[in-house]
């Protein structure tokens, strides 16, 4: 689609164009096979589209495509355009995938030393496996910065949406120790816990440097059915976090038979109810920010970034499922239970499948709301006009004004 696309207007992240039947918004520097938005190609859609570009940008930085762009150099002797791209973004993005690769690492290693209460979690898969998905998405959130350009902001928001979530679930781990006593703790945790911070440190300083050009927008039109939608489903997500997932039935020689459920959030000590309120206060937060979060696709990035943790929490259920149930989680000695011919059944309970429909629901909505077109533009529109100030240079860039309100004409078709 490259060929039929004429860029009007760039700005410091972002630029403005017409596509074969469409006008539509593009990060700097990307391909643009796929537009971030679009609208159609009508007077009114141009309006639209001028009308949220000046909402995504700096109007300083904007200037048309094809015009002398100046230039000026820093005082380190560096090279910086009209368009604010500069080569500190690299060092940083280096800084924050290192950060992150050595997260994933101590994380890796702590997969084997005892974790808690002697054990590794690579002797438990139900723990194991969760863990596996985190490192994952901190690994691929890594290569996004390495990679640079749009993509460094797309690693950074996915790094920081897990680590978030993530926060409550480690703080959940270490509430174990501190109701248990530091003896529980072991080496495991530790660089478990060590690799968390250094992912954080790594997702944060990526995301410090390249969030110029994205903004926490008010919903309006048809943006607020998605987004209470997905306030709404986040709760619920969160809600059904809490209940006993797992379900047993403990059957003896005799045909007698009893039924238990485990992993009530509430059911623990202090400090671990502490740590899963956290988490689920943590992905309601981050859900609510994703879906005010413009560009939309950053948000939907932000958003994916808080469900796989969770996604992964319902993983690990199924994972435990198929796993053998020792009769010392009831308090029974496995001498006894083969004494008496004790046999014991897991299954998942009804809050753990309305937990699962509920993530599957907030996976489609914030698709949705990611893909659909967006129709309609701020109320008002901005128009560069005049001779402006870049905010890259202290020279003045001369811009041809346009006309009020829509901006300036739409551009022509290549």
């Amino acid at each position: 689609m490259r060929n039929d696309v004429t860029i009007s207007h760039r700005g410091a992240s972002y630029e403005i164009g017409r596509g074969p039947s469409f006008y539509g918004i593009w990060t700097v520097g990307e391909p643009r096979s796929q537009p971030l938005e679009w609208w159609p190609d009508t007077p009114e859609g141009w309006y639209a589209a001028w009308s949220r570009f000046m909402a995504m940008e700096l109007p300083a930085t904007v200037v048309p495509v094809g015009r002398s762009m100046a230039r000026v150099t820093q005082t380190r002797g560096q090279a910086v355009d009209a368009v604010g791209q500069s080569s500190g973004t690299g060092r940083h993005g280096v800084i924050a995938a290192g950060f992150l690769a050595i997260g994933v690492t101590c994380g890796i290693v702590g997969l084997f030393p005892d974790y808690l209460n002697g054990a590794s979690l690579a002797q438990q898969p139900a723990e194991l496996v969760p863990h596996a998905i985190y490192f994952a998405v901190w690994s691929a959130s890594a290569l996004l910065i390495v990679f640079g350009g749009g993509r460094l902001r797309v690693g950074a928001l996915l790094g920081v949406g897990t680590s978030i979530v993530t926060f409550g679930l480690f703080f959940a781990d270490a509430g174990t120790a501190i109701a248990g006593g530091a003896h529980v703790m072991g080496t495991g945790f530790v660089l478990g816990l060590v690799g968390w911070l250094a992912c954080l440190a790594g997702s944060t300083i990526a995301f410090a440097f390249c969030h110029e050009g994205d903004a926490l927008g008010r919903p309006r039109g048809s943006e607020i059915v998605p987004f209470l939608t997905l306030s709404l489903v986040a709760l619920g997500v969160a809600a059904a976090f809490a209940p006993s997932w797992d379900s047993y039935v403990l059957q003896n020689s005799a045909g007698a038979t009893e039924s238990l459920t485990a992993g009530n959030v509430f059911a623990n000590p202090a400090p671990v109810i502490a740590g899963n309120v956290v988490a689920m206060v943590a992905l309601v937060a981050v859900v609510v920010v994703a879906a005010l979060w413009r560009p939309i696709l950053h948000g939907g990035v932000l958003l994916a970034g808080a469900i796989i943790p969770m996604a992964a929490q319902a993983i690990s259920a199924f994972v435990q499922l198929g796993e053998h149930t020792s009769p010392t989680m009831f308090g029974i000695s496995p001498a006894t239970a083969a004494q008496v011919g004790l046999t014991i059944t897991s299954g998942l309970t009804l809050a753990f499948w309305i937990y699962c429909a509920l993530v599957v629901a907030l996976m489609v909505v914030g698709v949705s709301a990611v893909i659909a077109p967006r129709a309609a533009g701020p109320a008002t529109s901005p128009s560069v006009t005049g001779a402006q100030t870049s905010a890259y240079s202290s020279e003045t860039i001369s811009v041809a004004p346009g006309p009020s309100p829509t901006g300036p004409e739409p551009p022509n078709a290549s």
